[in-house]
């Protein structure tokens, strides 16, 4: 293992491009959910927006920690960390990602064709598959290998682990002995009808859309729909992009068309409703994950990776 020095430049010509279409998505995204559940959460309060798709191109970095002397197959450290031009903010991510022939992190110049803005990270982001958005570093101008992961606030802080659905209070909490969130699990959410949306009674049906999701690059199998509190569901339309299996990072766009229960047969507490579930393949076994929208979920402190 070796200091290497490079220049954006050097990215671009010294190493092979590669391009990864992948959704990013910060951990607490739809934590307004669970705030009208009853209970308040901590941070933001996000809907369903927190979460985003593009098309990203640069290097990969595996092949740049090659090059710096890190093995594959004897890495010599645990973590990989990327500083940005931002201090105090950096994160990390375990090697074994890092280096994952099939796990497509890059250190990423483009998006979406076009030299990567600024408000993006230029001249430098990284890219982490998979991961929670709060690893794709912006601005990146180091990185480091290390057998510890980031001491960083947004690595180690309490925002950033997945803590216990009964953790009501920090107060006396340890957050080292909890694990910091990387891999995110199924989550789906309904973009149309907008909540609170008015629907003609003389219309049959109503066509509903939305996005499902995965980390670890497991894809969206199915997608259902139900109209009456989950007693039945109907399946949804995917429009799923060319990706390969294992490596589906970017979301899944779906819709239905859903028959309009008359009379009040939704269910809901102020009319009818919609709820949708996402089941997602899983690489290492036939199980199958769900989420629920509105969620049907227990309440979480800092409501992260909510499902």
């Amino acid at each position: 293992m070796r200091t290497l020095k490079l220049s954006l430049e050097d990215l671009k010509t010294k190493f092979p491009k590669h391009t990864v279409t992948t959704t990013l998505q910060c951990a607490g995204n739809r934590r307004s959910e669970l705030n009208a559940l009853g209970e308040k959460t901590q941070g933001l309060c996000w809907t369903t927006g927190a979460v985003s798709t593009a098309q990203w191109a640069g290097a990969k970095l595996r092949d740049v920690l090659k090059e710096a002397g890190i093995d594959p197959e004897k890495p010599g450290c645990k973590h990989v960390w990327f500083m940005g031009l931002d201090p105090p903010y950096d994160a990390s991510i375990p090697v074994k990602k890092a280096l994952d022939l099939y796990g497509d992190c890059l250190l990423a110049y483009e998006m979406n064709g076009d030299t990567l803005p600024r408000d993006h990270g230029y001249p430098i982001r990284a890219i982490v598959p998979g991961h929670v958005a709060a690893r794709n570093v912006k601005w990146v101008n180091r990185v480091v290998a290390s057998n510890q992961e980031s001491h960083s606030g947004w690595q180690r802080g309490v925002q950033y682990k997945g803590f216990s659905s009964n953790i009501k209070s920090f107060k006396g909490v340890d957050p080292s002995k909890v694990a910091s969130v990387q891999e995110l699990p199924v989550q789906s959410a309904i973009c149309e009808p907008l909540p609170n949306s008015t629907i003609s009674e003389d219309e049959e049906s109503v066509n509903v859309r939305g996005w499902a999701w995965s980390g670890g690059g497991r894809g969206i199998v199915r997608v259902d729909v139900s109209n009456d509190q989950g007693k039945t569901w109907h399946t949804a339309e995917l429009k799923k992009l060319n990706q390969k299996e294992g490596q589906e990072w970017a979301w899944t766009l779906w819709e239905a068309d859903i028959p309009i229960p008359h009379g009040g047969g939704g269910g809901g507490s102020n009319g009818d409703s919609f709820q949708v579930r996402a089941s997602s393949s899983n690489r290492s076994s036939s199980s199958i994950s769900k989420s629920v929208y509105p969620p049907l979920v227990v309440f979480m402190l800092v409501a992260a990776m909510s499902q």
